[in-house]
């Protein structure tokens, strides 16, 4: 009986005050994002999550918003990388100056962005570089293929998503028949992105790959999916390097004889010259975030030495990358201060357009002051959610006369940007916060004319198979979809 009492006593005292230790959790919890400083929209979309989804809130902000613990590791973690880099750093800090002078001669004040690059010491100016500007992954996994079948040292491929497909398994054959000729092959990739290959890989017990999953994500590590690994890096013998929106999957490869299949259009780059060696130590550092045994880019697999011997082309190149523990929104910062300096037209092509505030209102006051300013999104995006919230920004860009497209072709999957027909960005980086924040991103900012051109004629030819919204249409949209837009903007940040 007593027993009984005992334990009566007990749920009824817990059915009574269950909501004390609860509040206190709350408190500690809004508390706690605060005290981060944190993004204010983030901030505040989070602790609507965790207010108005009662405990599922704060299991997933348990699992996908807390970081400090996980970015303090990292940030450790950069520091010294960063340290074994200062040396040539400073060996070369002369060097890159003079090339500054050199980019400022062709292309004025949009040279600081290569400014910036070296300041925040994310990556040197490099001249006489070769790029092949590369349309959709037709043209992609042929020229990938080919410099995979003639390397002779090493190949590093670094990719979210590499699918165990029919164009996959093509390029693994051929890894594991280099890796068998002696060519030390590195192969590294998203544990949320390719969890398929993982799985399939594990069973390879006789690859002579080095294999390695970035950021391993259990049920006990499930906060790892929310810091993802975007980045679509090659290089080949640490002399040829590819960069930009394409993964490794037979989705984006366009077949002419099934018109039925979802048409997919992206761009990526492949570089000769010096640049490679900014792709190189891009891979070197999340290679030494996975279990993989450490390689010095000393032997061999860099030379930071030769910038003034190899001429492959006339393309300044620079590279921008940034991870969750980087010191600021890096490739934000470089895109806005290129925004900033633009005199005549600006054209971005993103399949996801989430902004942060700062981009929006620079898109806006760069229209205001009459620069041309046009943007391509998909028409329909592959997520509900992104679909609307991107909508729900569209309206103050319209209003401001920026030219928005819709693309109807297929999918755009392209992250491109191109200013005053000087500059251009190719990479990995959505227009989202996720991609300025919280994701491992990267991309190549390139100072050549033809690159300009070639991607410019490309936006036209895209611009043939989209559509334009005018304010008009965007008002006259069925006022559920606007309040969904609404709805969904404040997940944005959380996206």
């Amino acid at each position: 009986m007593e027993l009984h009492s005992t334990l009566d006593s007990f749920l009824a005292f817990v059915t009574s005050w269950y909501w004390i230790p609860l509040m206190l959790l709350y408190v500690g919890v809004i508390s706690a994002i605060l005290i981060e400083n944190g993004n204010p929209t983030k901030t505040i979309s989070w602790m609507l999550v965790i207010i108005f989804v009662p405990f599922v809130g704060l299991v997933l902000y348990y699992f996908f918003g807390q970081k400090y613990v996980k970015v303090y590791k990292m940030k450790r973690l950069n520091k010294r990388q960063a340290l074994r880099l200062e040396k040539k750093w400073k060996e070369l800090d002369p060097i890159m100056e003079s090339f500054i002078h050199d980019i400022h001669e062709e292309i004025g004040d949009l040279s600081k962005v290569f400014r910036l690059l070296k300041t925040e010491r994310l990556s040197s100016p490099t001249l006489h570089n070769k790029v092949e500007v590369l349309i959709n992954g037709e043209q992609k996994f042929a020229a990938l293929k080919r410099d995979i079948q003639n390397a002779q040292t090493s190949i590093h491929l670094e990719y979210y998503i590499f699918e165990p497909d029919t164009i996959g398994l093509e390029i693994l054959a051929l890894l594991e028949q280099k890796a068998a000729e002696g060519v030390q092959v590195r192969l590294m990739v998203d544990s949320f992105g390719s969890p398929t290959l993982i799985k399939y890989m594990k069973k390879r017990k006789d690859s002579k790959i080095l294999f390695y999953a970035f950021m391993p994500v259990t049920f006990t590590s499930l906060a790892n999916s929310n810091y993802r690994n975007h980045r679509k890096i090659a290089v080949i013998d640490g002399a040829i390097g590819y960069v930009g929106g394409i993964n490794i999957a037979d989705k984006y490869i366009n077949h002419p004889d099934q018109p039925s299949s979802l048409y997919w259009r992206d761009t990526s780059v492949r570089i000769l010259g010096n640049a490679v060696n900014l792709l190189q130590i891009s891979f070197w550092n999340s290679w030494c975030q996975t279990e993989g045994e450490p390689f010095m880019l000393e032997q061999g697999y860099l030379n930071l030495s030769n910038y003034h011997s190899n001429r492959f082309g006339h393309a300044s190149v620079g590279l921008v990358s940034s991870d969750p523990a980087s010191v600021g929104p890096f490739n934000l910062e470089a895109l806005l201060l290129a925004i900033g300096e633009a005199n005549t037209c600006i054209r971005l092509c993103t399949p996801y357009y989430i902004p942060s505030q700062e981009l929006e209102r620079a898109l806006i006051i760069a229209a205001a002051s009459g620069v041309e300013v046009e943007l391509m999104i998909p028409a329909d995006s592959d997520s509900f959610f992104v679909k609307h919230a991107s909508y729900s920004f569209l309206k103050a860009l319209l209003e401001r006369d920026v030219k928005v497209y819709l693309y109807k072709k297929g999918f755009i999957h392209a992250k491109t940007l191109t200013v005053d027909d000087k500059l251009s960005f190719v990479g990995t980086v959505n227009l989202d916060i996720r991609s300025f924040y919280i994701n491992y991103e990267v991309s190549a900012v390139i100072s050549d004319v033809e690159v300009c051109r070639i991607l410019q004629r490309q936006f036209d030819i895209d611009k043939l198979d989209s559509k334009i919204m005018t304010l008009e249409e965007w008002k006259s949209r069925p006022r559920l979809e606007r309040a969904l837009d609404s709805i969904c903007r404040l997940l944005g940040p959380l996206l």
